[in-house]
């Protein structure tokens, strides 16, 4: 995702990216916050890595302590200082994952330019005032033209014109806004490329969209979703059932005659514990809402982006969502006896002085066929009334008119019954099909019917394919009648369709789904959809929407296309993957360890338990650090699978968790027996221990 102009004057070069699209100043921030992160009121949020915490104190005061004693103190401070690498590890982690939001919080201020906006202080003559942007109150009415940035969010009440997004979308080619209607919202930050347009302001200063995109991509405030609470119960169980049975090893090395150290007891305790997912836990939920961004998605918390993991239930919206909003032109149906070209000619003619956006979208239609149409010198023009219906020009002796059929027909002095047979069939057929029929004239003759119709967006019915293929039922909602709404669900390939839904329909129908158990997201872009949006597990409103619909809902699609709702419920699902992949290979990790290094604890006074011993370990000294040193470094290598997630694939939950078992399980059981041999040939050969 691209927020900052690569030609804004002073940009900084772009840093090389390491693995899992780190750079070496996120990397430096990270280590500078993990030691920040040391504060135990910050690491009382994770009780494994708290409990490392205070192990890590006390096996420091006992190296000093043996050093002001005057004892060998060697073995002692090699186990404090892995114990503290442990924390520091586990706080680079988290620290990692936050540093990306971060960088791109960064990126997102540099889009933010001190500017002047053009305060208009009187409607009526139009004068101007240059004013800053932090003095716009909101209700305040500024002319924004060509070059000009737009100083705050707001609303167009007034004029059209094409807006570049780049600064928040990422999206080079701009796009068109105007005032009415569900592409009337602008973003402070952005730049009109073309025409004029009037804004009011919509946000206090300090709070536009941008600052609450900062303030979501910074991942600050992020709360913990209900499966991490419930993840971490049983992180705060395992911990518990280790530490009683740590302490039973007291009991068993006085049978034993070996004298166990209390510090190499805690320090046994901490490999033993998951130190690894709950090092790593934070580190995966704020990777999810990374993830996220990069598909130009803002979540405004982390239950959401979980929650979207087991979605099954899409509701969405029809205008602006699956299709563009506004009727277009398609096609130019000519009657018997005239040819195509001059019923699409005729059609454009009619529409030159016809400023909505289906007058525009019959111009680009022309435009497309290679016509370049130009109002000739002289001419008359006719705009579009709703009196007459209709929109023309009378030019050289010739005429042109485009409008609604019956008006059409009524200003021809025509029954519907004398319009030609052909044409009432056009028009019949064009109205079944859910779209609207426009009649046209040349010279006071009907030459052909013009078709408008709620155009769908490119790519959706592939998408909606995937979609069901993962498992989620799709459901278009919309105030249009049914025929219509029955139309464009079949050309959007959605599985059920709510025609002449209110707002208070899609809030029933989100209650009931959720009702039947089921986790629903939302698509909208409209203030009817705010509503909906709240009450949906996962609302994702679109960019372009309207103010409420952005605020009403827990992710903003910086693209407006409804389809990214698939990379949503992916990201979603790789969230809740990876947590449960990590989570087996910690559960398998420690199940190993307490059997690779109990044996060599206790060979010397229980000599039996050497045939157990399969590790062939030097001493109960070096067994312990090494593990104490794999239990540290296992974290850091974690660190980018954490960051770039479990890939998801659209199996079945029997193959994913043999899957899981397989990788993760296996390899949490074989990992250690490896690692920590490989440590003490290491630790032993150095004579560390």
């Amino acid at each position: 995702m691209t927020f900052a102009n690569p030609d804004m004057p002073g940009e900084k070069p772009r840093q090389t990216s390491l693995a899992g699209g780190l750079t070496g100043a996120m990397i430096g921030r990270a280590l500078g916050e993990a030691f920040v992160k040391l504060n135990p009121a910050h690491l009382l949020r994770n009780p494994v890595i708290f409990v490392t915490w205070v192990t890590a104190l006390l096996a420091s005061i006992s190296a000093v302590a043996a050093v002001a004693g005057g004892q060998p103190a060697g073995f002692a401070i090699q186990l404090a200082l892995w114990l503290w690498a442990t924390v520091l590890f586990a706080n680079v982690a988290e620290s990692v994952a936050e540093g990306r939001g971060k960088a791109a919080a960064d990126s997102l201020r540099a889009t933010r330019v001190t500017t002047k906006a053009k305060l208009i202080v009187d409607p009526q003559t139009g004068t101007v005032v240059p004013t800053p942007a932090h003095e716009l109150q909101v209700g305040s009415i500024i002319l924004v033209e060509a070059g000009d940035v737009i100083a705050s969010d707001g609303e167009i009440v007034e004029g059209v014109a094409s807006v570049n997004e780049a600064a928040i979308t990422g999206e080079s080619a701009p796009v068109i806004r105007e005032a009415g209607g569900d592409r009337s919202a602008v973003t402070g930050g952005t730049t009109v490329v073309s025409d004029w347009i009037k804004v009011r302001i919509t946000s206090a200063p300090g709070a536009t969209f941008l600052d609450r995109m900062i303030a979501m991509v910074e991942g600050a405030n992020r709360r913990k979703t209900p499966n991490e609470l419930a993840l971490s119960v049983l992180l705060a169980g395992l911990t518990l059932v280790f530490l009683i049975a740590v302490v039973t090893l007291l009991g068993l090395g006085a049978y034993s005659g070996v004298e166990l150290d209390p510090i190499v007891l805690g320090a046994l305790f901490i490999t033993l514990i998951p130190t690894t997912i709950g090092g790593l836990l934070s580190a995966v939920g704020i990777a999810g809402m990374d993830r996220l961004l990069k598909v130009n998605v803002l979540a405004t918390s982390g239950r959401a982006v979980e929650a979207s993991g087991d979605v099954d239930t899409l509701l969405l919206d029809k205008t602006g969502t699956i299709t563009f909003g506004n009727r277009m032109a398609t096609e130019v149906i000519p009657v018997p006896g005239v040819r195509p070209e001059t019923a699409l000619r005729a059609a454009v003619m009619g529409s030159l002085a016809d400023e909505t956006p289906e007058g525009r979208s019959i111009i680009e239609l022309g435009r497309n066929a290679g016509l370049s149409p130009v109002l000739p010198d002289g001419a008359k023009a006719i705009p579009f009334s709703a009196v007459t219906r209709q929109s023309g020009v009378d030019a050289d002796g010739q005429s042109w008119r485009k409008g609604a059929v019956d008006a059409v027909l009524k200003a021809l002095d025509l029954s519907e019954g004398q319009a030609p047979a052909e044409f009432r069939q056009a028009v019949d057929r064009i109205a079944r099909s859910g779209g609207t029929p426009l009649a046209v004239t040349e010279n006071g003759a009907l030459v052909g019917v013009i078709h408008l119709k709620d155009v769908v967006k490119p790519g959706v019915k592939e998408r909606f394919a995937d979609l069901r293929r993962m498992g989620l039922r799709t459901v278009m909602i919309t105030g249009d009648n049914p025929v219509t709404a029955a139309a464009i669900a079949s050309e959007a390939g959605v599985d059920d369709y709510l025609a002449e839904a209110t707002p208070e329909d899609k809030l029933r129908l989100i209650r009931e789904e959720q009702a039947k158990g089921r986790l629903v997201a939302m698509c909208g872009d409209g203030a009817n959809d705010a509503p909906a949006l709240a009450q949906a597990d996962v609302g994702v409103a679109m960019q372009t929407g309207a103010q409420a619909a952005r605020e009403a809902g827990n992710m903003v699609d910086l693209d407006s296309d409804p389809t990214k709702v698939i990379e949503i419920v992916e990201v979603g699902k790789q969230l809740l993957i990876t947590r449960g992949a990590l989570t087996t290979f910690s559960i398998a990790n420690d199940v190993a360890k307490y059997f690779a290094i109990i044996p060599a604890m206790f060979v010397v006074g229980l000599p039996a338990l050497g045939a157990l011993n399969v590790m062939g370990l030097h001493s109960p000294e070096s067994a312990i650090l090494s593990a104490v040193i794999f239990n540290a470094l296992v974290i850091v290598a974690l660190i980018p699978l954490a960051l770039r997630g479990v890939k998801y694939r659209a199996v079945g939950a029997g193959k994913l968790l043999g899957r899981n078992l397989l990788i993760y399980g296996l390899g949490g059981l074989i990992a250690p027996f490896v690692g920590i041999k490989l440590i003490d040939l290491v630790v032993s050969g150095l004579g560390l221990a």
